[in-house]
């Protein structure tokens, strides 16, 4: 075998290739058309004659070692390493991965999703710690209780929520009093009606759709409000003069929830009562007055106490949710939008299965 004249110049051993000069990018082109003319195993590539080298003239003497078994003397310890770094760097690269089989991907989400809910649910419990911290040193310093914002905060998810929730219940009572009507009438009951609206707005879909809306509306205004401040380092700086965001921005959000969510569901129920009463009035031709003294003796008050139980329940969870998932915004703004989002779904998540939760225990101690 002979090598190219320009590889060997010498000419004095065919099973030897001599480089010399600059193994550099300018001479590439040239020296991989000279080295593709290159027959032959076991070679030997002689590096001494070569004064400078770069990663493409590295990958050139890669390559004849790779295809052609060459054997490299002459080359400096430099030479030597960045030739090896080439070689570690030569691997197979798939322009599109194997999809993964399909068991594989469900289980990985769903591993993925568990350890996720179980790294959430242990922030929330340290976040609740936290918050019960500083709600002692507030009962100890009364004079930490900011007044202004607990009332801002009151302005925001009370009256100004009250438009939406009432409209929603109005309409969904509308919606329970008619689809109830349609199936009651099969059988000819189409009085117990007022039963079916009466029992479920103040049972259950009062409170549970006011705190679904109060989830999508406050929860995520929550979110996105601490989560701005967070990073724009408002809340750094608001430690660093040594104001407590727990204090000044977690509690007011969190006691007015609490407080107007009571409120917010009852007058929910109230809506959808009234809402499923027109309907009565207008459809079944049962008058206001009768349907009202059917309401009052349907109605027991543990359905209302239910309400007044869990709505102040549901509001500090959705409130924690908001806080917690504003105060884990990290990076940029697209995690704002992110952590809102997450906090929307968290809540009405946690709401529901609260609920669910409380309808087994009010029927175990005797409020069915």
């Amino acid at each position: 075998m002979s090598a190219p004249p320009d590889l060997n110049p010498s000419g004095d051993d065919p099973g030897v290739i001599r480089l010399e000069g600059a193994l550099t990018m300018l001479r590439a082109r040239r020296l991989e058309e000279q080295l593709g003319a290159v027959t032959g195993d076991n070679l030997t590539v002689d590096l001494s004659g070569v004064e400078r080298m770069d990663t493409v003239g590295a990958w050139l003497v890669h390559k004849l070692v790779r295809d052609h078994g060459a054997t490299l003397v002459g080359a400096t310890e430099e030479q030597k390493t960045l030739i090896e770094h080439v070689a570690r760097a030569d691997k197979p690269v798939t322009v599109r991965r194997e999809p993964e089989p399909l068991v594989y991907q469900f289980v990985g989400q769903v591993g993925e999703a568990s350890m996720m809910a179980l790294t959430t649910l242990v922030g929330l419990l340290g976040f609740f710690g936290s918050l019960c911290i500083s709600i002692s040193h507030i009962f100890r310093h009364p004079r930490r209780f900011r007044f202004n914002a607990v009332v801002q905060q009151f302005d925001m998810v009370g009256v100004h929520a009250l438009g939406i929730i009432g409209l929603m219940s109005f309409l969904v009572g509308i919606v329970i009093a008619q689809q109830g009507a349609v199936q009651l009438r099969q059988f000819g009951a189409e009085v117990y009606t007022v039963n079916l609206v009466g029992r479920a707005a103040m049972r259950e879909l009062g409170v549970l759709m006011t705190a679904i809306m109060v989830a999508g509306r406050s929860g995520s205004a929550f979110a996105a409000q601490l989560g701005s401040m967070k990073l724009n380092e408002e809340i750094d700086a608001m430690r660093i003069i040594g104001v407590s965001p727990m204090e000044a921005l977690v509690f007011p959000r969190v006691l007015a929830t609490l407080l107007m969510m009571p409120l917010l569901g009852f007058y929910a129920a109230i809506l959808a009562i009234v809402g499923g009463g027109l309907f009565c009035w207008a459809s079944l031709d049962l008058a206001p007055i009768t349907f009202v003294q059917r309401i009052r003796d349907v109605i027991p008050m543990t359905d209302l106490w239910q309400t007044l139980i869990k709505a102040p329940t549901f509001g500090v969870i959705i409130a924690m949710a908001g806080c917690f998932q504003g105060l884990s915004v990290e990076g940029n703004a697209e995690a704002v939008g992110l952590r809102t989002t997450t906090a929307v779904v968290q809540g009405i998540f946690l709401v529901i299965v609260l609920d669910a939760f409380f309808a087994v225990f009010f029927t175990q101690i005797g409020w069915p």
